[in-house]
């Protein structure tokens, strides 16, 4: 069963903390001094927070699953609706080994789905220092945006649906 993933930046921690543990009504699962993630049942949710994303707000979005016969299943779904992907593979990144795969979606946000195998002494498999990014990759292909609706026309002056 696929979790829903969201990484959010932001710029201290311990106060990301304190406003999350107290949204969800639960302490993180896992915290490290850069680093905090909830993982939630109801609404199953992996939620995330990092320093390391280099802005503040919403990072990233994405899918957990469980397993490998899930992962591909979900590669083979954004294969045959032709959407353009990014395989990133094993990897290390937020603390975690994983298996990943990224695509970014018409609005320019980027989304993963992945498998978490197992935990990691690193934040990510990059030369660790206290700058480096967080995990999406630089370069993601885009998914064309669709072009009729938010475009001023003549019944549409203001270019908003």
């Amino acid at each position: 069963m696929k979790r829903m993933h969201i990484h959010v930046g932001v710029k201290d921690i311990a106060e990301g903390v304190k406003f999350y543990s107290a949204l969800f009504g639960a302490e993180p699962t896992k915290q490290m001094a850069d680093y905090a993630k909830w993982m939630l049942d109801d609404p199953r949710l992996n939620f995330a927070i990092s320093t390391r994303s280099g802005k503040q707000g919403l990072d990233h979005l994405g899918f957990q699953v469980e397993d490998e016969k899930e992962l591909s299943a979900m590669r083979e779904q954004l294969q045959k609706a032709d959407i353009a992907t990014y395989d990133e593979g094993e990897t290390v990144c937020c603390y975690a080994e994983s298996d990943k795969t990224w695509l970014q979606d018409p609005a320019g946000i980027a989304w993963e789905a992945y498998q978490t195998m197992g935990d990691a002494q690193l934040f990510s498999g990059k030369a660790e220092s206290e700058d480096s990014a967080c995990c999406a990759p630089v370069s993601i292909p885009v998914v064309a945006a669709p072009s009729s609706c938010c475009e001023p026309s003549d019944n549409n002056k203001s270019g908003c649906c």
